[in-house]
């Protein structure tokens, strides 16, 4: 287990330095970053519980538990925190639909809790093997060219989510239509016009002047806020068994092992040094979370990009500041207050953002393919991430006497990588296309 040592004087960082993992700077500074980095993960981790219906203070404890459990399998070595996943989204629509600003139905959302479970447990079973036998196999069963599609399915599948809450209609006869543009286009200029935080925070705070015009519009009921206590512990559930979430959640998986593998290889860019004996822990601390949140009705989790970024901008990579980030969400989750003006978020808000982020999912997909020159010119590439995102987007399901037993993310996802390995050793040995 890593210890901290003081760096330099503890006050400030000369040019050309960083803070390593095991070093800090004095506690005040710590504390005060710690929970800079609350803020950098907020605004994302909390809109998969507003968009799922999930208790979001269930969310929030579940995240700081679950970058503890990061820090101590990695041996308090890999600056993390565990936010979020909204490779999530798509199938807990599938298996436990709602109304925006509802919870969905108590056994639907146990299917899901079911399903986030397995997820984890498949995830921890990977970094398992990846600890003992390295990561080179995931290289070979995850190409960029498929790993790019797979992200891509994911972001592009959520299109239809984003516009239903965006064309949410009151009781009134007024739409969320006005709020949604506002939350987009807030996003877009705090992006573009700030440096620095302010810019990394665009989400969390176009969602903040979302929220105020869907105010001014009376489309938020603060009952809730009122008649919730001070404090109390979160809304916990429990996962009921239904094996159509295998087909469903397993596919998550993939992408989850690509958001750890790039985050590893990130941080160890940033510090100059090599993290990849790290790489089967991370895989499975980020399993152990996600397996514990869906246990107790949390969302899955992984790591975060918005940290990393926070990271890059103050050269301080100290796993001191996560600890402080972690018991900070923890201490949040336990005020049902807190909890209760979150899920006050509008459809609107919720559509506006999801515009954006369901978008930039997708496109991230896209930056995997533009990074590692994937030639499409290839159909061992071209035909398979062809066939995957079509399937994928327009939500391409398998069902069985009335019963979904795969979605458009798992179809697409497993059509995409099956096609792959089928085609490129037949390419190869007749010499019809490159490999």
């Amino acid at each position: 287990m890593a210890i901290w040592k003081l760096h330099g004087d503890g006050k400030t960082i000369p040019p050309g330095e960083v803070v390593s993992p095991d070093e800090r700077l004095g506690w005040g500074r710590t504390i005060s970053m710690g929970m800079q980095h609350v803020i950098a993960m907020f605004g994302a981790t909390f809109l998969v519980p507003l968009i799922t219906g999930f208790p979001p203070s269930t969310t929030l404890f579940f995240s700081g538990f679950g970058t503890v459990f990061f820090l101590l399998i990695t041996g308090n070595k890999l600056p993390s925190y565990l936010g979020s996943s909204f490779a999530f989204l798509a199938p807990i629509a599938a298996v436990a639909p709602h109304e925006a600003g509802q919870a969905p139905a108590l056994e639907d959302m146990g299917v899901a809790l079911f399903g986030v479970m397995v997820a984890g447990v498949v995830l921890a079973i990977v970094g398992a093997i990846v600890h003992l036998a390295g990561s080179a196999w995931i290289d070979r069963l995850m190409p960029p060219a498929m790993t790019g599609t797979i992200v891509m399915i994911i972001g592009f599948n959520l299109a239809v989510a984003a516009k239903n809450n965006f064309q949410t209609q009151y009781d009134d006869g007024t739409t969320a239509d006005l709020t949604g543009w506002i939350t987009i286009f807030a996003i877009i200029l705090i992006t573009v016009l700030f440096r620095g935080i302010i810019g990394r925070l665009s989400i969390l705070l176009g969602v903040l002047v979302g929220y105020v015009a869907a105010v001014i519009q009376g489309q938020v009921n603060f009952d809730s806020i009122e008649s919730a206590g001070w404090v109390g512990l979160p809304e916990f559930h429990t996962p009921v068994v239904n094996p159509v979430v295998f087909g469903l959640f397993i596919p998550v998986v993939l992408v989850l092992i690509a958001e750890n593998v790039g985050h590893v290889k990130s941080v160890a860019l940033m510090t100059g040094k090599n993290y990849d004996k790290l790489m089967g822990r991370a895989l499975l601390s980020d399993g152990v979370a996600t397996t514990v949140a869906g246990l107790g009705g949390g969302s899955g989790t992984t790591t975060y990009a918005e940290n990393i970024g926070v990271m890059a901008a103050t050269k301080v990579y100290s796993t001191a500041l996560y600890w402080v980030a972690a018991f900070t969400a923890i201490l949040l989750s336990l005020i049902p207050k807190f909890g209760a003006a979150i899920n006050t978020v509008p459809a609107g808000v919720i559509g506006g953002a999801g515009v954006v982020l369901y978008g930039m999912i997708g496109l991230l997909g896209a930056r995997i393919w533009v990074e590692n020159k994937v030639d499409f010119t290839s159909p061992v590439n071209l035909l398979p991430a062809a066939v995957g995102l079509i399937m994928g987007i327009s939500d391409l399901s398998i069902t069985i006497n009335g019963n979904t037993i795969a979605g458009g993310v798992a179809v697409g996802t497993v059509a995409a990588l099956l096609l792959y390995h089928i085609m490129k050793p037949i390419a190869k040995l007749r010499g019809t296309a490159s490999v």
